[in-house]
């Protein structure tokens, strides 16, 4: 009889529990890469952005991060068609905090009123009755963040989202966000190559936060030679040795890579199995990143 870990390659990665009650394997999914060019629109392969959430489930995945802006709309309808009635354990979280009007436009807003306009349209594309974590997508200049902050607490008060998370932002945040509601998450850009929050990583870690790396594998950079020497080594990909080092860097590090690929997304999960010698992690470890704006 195959074991649990050769039926679910997500689960190999060991597992999180985020407020104290949602336990899921520590590879994710992103869905932000299911939608069309410029995050808009359906993609050009609806089959195989189904085909993809559907073996990321089959795979063990029960953690999938979206948005609202995410099409907009179209990522979150994709996750319904895909998985709905969905399994027991899979937790979908989503956000609000950018309003969509074209291709790569993103605007901010994060007032009140539209967070809890966000909230409903995401409970009826997602067909939920309340959502396990709902995140402020990114604080808005011309809004109060407490203000955003207190209606996500509001939310939770009435029933309609589980756990409140954080996306985008700085330490000075999370310890605001915090004096209104508990937070479960935080989900800033990080991997190997780009440490800029690692500080608030270390937070997260010390606070029992879950901490979720958007970017995992430095999009669009060349991956630094010491993970591409060791991914050679080892016979697997540059971003599974990415992967891999997120995964070892710290418990509390959950990845949600995305891709609209099935191949790709097999990929990615078998990262959960492979491990990092110490030597390997130290080795990458010394290696300090030059901050992402300095970077060709």
């Amino acid at each position: 009889m195959q074991g649990v870990t050769d039926i679910l390659p997500a689960a190999q990665s060991g597992t999180i529990t985020l407020g104290g009650d949602l336990t899921v394997n520590r590879v994710g999914f992103g869905a932000m890469r299911i939608t069309g060019k410029g995050i808009w629109g359906l993609p050009d392969d609806v089959p195989g952005a189904l085909a993809t959430l559907r073996r990321a489930v089959e795979l063990g995945v029960n953690f999938i991060d979206t948005a609202d802006s995410y099409g907009p709309n179209v990522s979150e309808e994709l996750i319904a068609e895909a998985l709905w009635p969905y399994p027991a354990g899979l937790v979908i979280t989503t956000k609000a905090g950018w309003v969509r009007h074209g291709p790569g436009v993103w605007q901010h807003n994060a007032s009140p009123a539209h967070i809890e306009e966000a909230v409903e349209g995401s409970l009826k594309r997602l067909r939920l009755e309340r959502i396990d974590v709902y995140q402020l997508h990114v604080p808005d200049p011309a809004v109060s963040f407490d203000a955003s902050m207190e209606a996500l607490a509001r939310l939770q008060q009435q029933g309609k989202i589980r756990h409140v998370g954080l996306s985008n932002v700085t330490l000075e945040h999370i310890q605001r966000a915090r004096k209104i509601v508990p937070i479960v998450s935080v989900q800033n850009r990080y991997s190997f190559s780009d440490r800029e929050w690692d500080f608030v990583l270390d937070y997260c870690a010390a606070n029992g936060i879950a901490f979720l790396p958007w970017g995992p594998m430095a999009q669009g950079r060349k991956a630094n030679n010491v993970v591409e020497k060791i991914a050679a080594a080892r016979q697997v990909s540059t971003a599974v040795v990415s992967l891999a080092w997120l995964l070892h860097r710290s418990p509390v590090i959950l990845p949600i890579p995305g891709t609209g690929n099935v191949k790709h997304l097999e990929e990615n999960v078998s990262a959960a199995g492979f491990r990092l010698s110490d030597a390997e992690f130290a080795e990458l470890a010394a290696v300090a990143p030059k901050p992402y704006w300095l970077r060709a």
